[in-house]
């Protein structure tokens, strides 16, 4: 066994049987290179990336390209979720060298970190071809290989960088017609999502839609939203037997997942289904909201209560094995209910995707049509259906497993933690807020350490590492996460957290000088850059969620120093928001509550429980609920009269207290 034997990385240990001389990222791999003078390779992944195994059994199980590797190279593997910082470098420079990206990525360095090369994945004689003739290259042009590295290194530390704006605009609404109309060319009007294969759900960005449908009162981005939340909940993308998200769709229609399911996805489904609920109420919605919630609640929560990150795509060797189903199989479980079945998930004899005579469920036309076609009343039909779900999926749990990458992430618990608490605003579930609570109090109890996070969660002995290797993600999500708390429960512990981290995020990571967060902080290891995190992708940027918070947080807490970074951070990123909404659509939502206000709701006295529940079921994304029986925050005070009474204010101007959700909503909306 190789050095990564000792790590606790679920990536990390798939490669510690590897006959590569593998080392963790630090400092003895780091000084061997500059020791001996070797290159490095630096190699990528996570562990429910197939195209990380496909290589892995490849090349890097192979005596003989081992050989190659131990020969001339120190070879370092990562795991990206436990090191972004590192991914999110070594990314810039292949993203710079070839325009793509993605995973696995292999990157090879000089002894002194700077890249030369990088791409993603090889073929193995590609792979042995390359790493001889970079070797050769080093020997022979030295000079050569020192020139280009600095120029790469340079073009990294100036990737997606942005200037300092002092002037401070007057936002509106054509600001925000322009950023989607230029957004529109994108979208697919026939299939939902964006362009055409690979499809990612990138459910911050129909969040965003969502709001400016409803807000600027555009009913064809209203119909495209709903379009995409039917047609991602009808596809192959969802797990029909037992709910959750695959990471993407392999094609245009959402039918061919990439099987593996990450937390981060479906924490923000979760988020996403849940407010077009209270937006556009639809029992799908609310079923897959709940099939999420039980799915990632059977499957990734932890004794803890923490949540694991994700299942692999692959079981014994197979990509989507534990997925799919040939049609005998059906026929042998349901019986005389399979035709029906195999009718409605598309189920063939030949199979309905590349792997012969497999199939994967996936639904398309209307439940009416089809039970009319075939006969039966539509209730009839989706009882049978249900049935014969629950058949299948105990016959499914039997099989042998997706590999379970079991590490427990802050960022990403926080998505999962905002993604409950959202659920519970939309549905009053009670079970949703229990799990809230539990899932809180673990990252509290586990993840805090005197007011700084530790990212990765890795036993009892955790809390003694310090909180070091934590990143603005963490904080971003985990302030964000807690900020909804306190509006569902009036709890202001989760606010005294979320202000904690966020004074400590701006000492650690903020630069007064470009006026944004860096990903990592000031007491971190120094890399060859450091970087910022600023374009929103499958997960929201940390700098756009930094700003939404701090946002907020000087609203809850009249706090000037948090509403300027709030506004400076805006400031620096709106010259940008136009060219590609999609990048930008968390900062789109930040523009939204500039142009339209953000709504203080405060519902104070006994029955402000009672009302709290009844607001929400009412659609005002723009604003921030808080009160209670007893409270301290600026807004509150002087407000305890031992009435219930709701006061609606925005910009620093409260309206007369009215005893109605009805008289609130008039003031919202005036």
């Amino acid at each position: 066994m190789n050095r990564l034997a000792n790590s606790s990385s679920p990536y990390l240990l798939q490669h510690a049987n590897n006959p590569v001389d593998w080392y963790p990222w630090g400092p003895e791999a780091l000084q061997r290179a500059r020791d001996e003078n070797k290159l490095i390779i630096v190699s990528i992944g996570y562990s429910a990336c197939h195209w990380c195994h496909v290589m892995e059994h490849e090349s890097f199980e192979d005596e003989q390209v081992a050989a190659v590797m131990n020969e001339y190279f120190v070879c370092i593997k990562v795991d990206r979720e436990e090191r972004p910082d590192v991914d999110q470098i070594y990314m810039s420079a292949v993203q710079l060298i070839s325009g793509r990206g993605g995973w696995p990525l292999n990157c090879i360095c000089l002894p002194d970190q700077r890249p030369i090369y990088a791409g993603t994945y090889f073929k193995k004689n590609d792979w042995t071809s390359l790493l001889f003739n970079l070797a050769d290259y080093y020997k022979q042009k030295p000079e050569d290989a020192l020139e280009y590295a600095a120029r790469l290194t340079e073009g990294i530390q100036k990737y997606e960088s942005i200037p300092f704006v002092t002037t401070q605009p007057e936002y509106n609404k054509e600001d925000l017609a322009t950023i989607v109309n230029n957004w529109k060319k994108y979208f697919d009007c026939t299939e939902g999502g964006f362009g055409t294969a690979p499809k990612f759900p990138m459910p911050n960005n129909w969040q965003f839609l969502i709001r400016y449908a409803h807000l600027m009162q555009d009913e064809e981005i209203a119909e495209l939203a709903k379009l995409t939340l039917q047609k991602l909940a009808e596809g192959g993308i969802y797990d029909h037997l037992g709910g959750g998200f695959a990471r993407y769709s392999v094609d245009g229609l959402w039918h061919v997942p990439h099987f593996e399911k990450m937390l981060y996805d479906n924490g923000q489904l979760i988020s996403l289904y849940s407010e077009a609920y209270t937006w556009q109420p639809n029992e799908l919605y609310k079923q897959i909201v709940t099939e999420t919630v039980d799915f990632a609640t059977r499957e990734l929560f932890s004794p803890e209560d923490g949540f694991y990150s994700a299942l692999d795509a692959d079981s014994e060797g197979v990509e989507g094995k534990f997925y799919t189903f040939n049609k005998e199989e059906i026929q042998q479980v349901l019986g005389a209910e399979a035709e029906l079945f195999c009718v409605y998930y598309h189920i063939t004899d030949e199979g309905n995707w590349e792997e012969e005579e497999t199939n994967i469920l996936f639904k398309r036309g209307h439940d009416n049509d089809l039970a009319e076609a075939i006969g039966i009343s539509v209730e009839e039909m989706l009882e049978s259906v249900a049935a014969s779900r629950k058949k299948l999926f105990d016959v499914r749990a039997k099989r042998i497993r997706p590999g379970l990458d079991n590490k427990i992430l802050a960022s990403w618990n926080g998505l999962m933690l905002k993604g409950l608490c959202d659920a519970y605003r939309a549905f009053n579930n009670a079970h949703y807020l229990e799990l809230a609570l539990k899932n809180a109090g673990f990252i509290v109890d586990h993840l805090l350490n005197h007011g700084r996070i530790i990212r990765v969660y890795k036993g009892p002995a955790n809390a003694e590492q310090g909180g070091k290797e934590a990143f603005l993600d963490d904080y971003a999500n985990v302030i964000d996460a807690f900020i909804v708390l306190y509006e569902v429960t009036f709890d202001e512990q989760w606010l005294t957290y979320a202000v904690q981290l966020a004074d400590n995020a701006i000492d650690h990571y903020f630069d007064n000088v470009s006026g944004i967060f860096f990903f990592t902080a000031d007491d971190d290891e120094q890399l060859i850059a450091r970087k910022s995190e600023i374009m929103d992708g499958v997960i929201p940027s940390s700098n756009s969620v930094m700003a939404r918070n701090l946002h907020k947080l000087g609203l809850l807490f009249d706090n000037e120093q948090h509403t300027e970074i709030a506004e400076q951070l805006l400031r620096n990123i709106m010259p940008h928001m136009a060219k590609y909404g999609s990048a930008y659509s968390n900062w789109g939502m930040l523009l939204l509550e500039e142009v339209f206000g953000t709504s203080e709701v405060a519902i104070v006295g006994e029955n402000s429980e009672a009302l709290r529940i009844e607001m929400e079921k009412n659609y005002v994304p723009n604003k921030i609920i808080l009160g209670g029986k007893k409270g301290s925050l600026p807004l509150l005070r002087d407000k305890f009269t031992g009435r219930t009474q709701i006061f609606v204010c925005k910009d620093k101007t409260c309206g007369l207290p009215v005893d109605t959700i009805a008289d609130a909503l008039k003031q919202i909306k005036a």
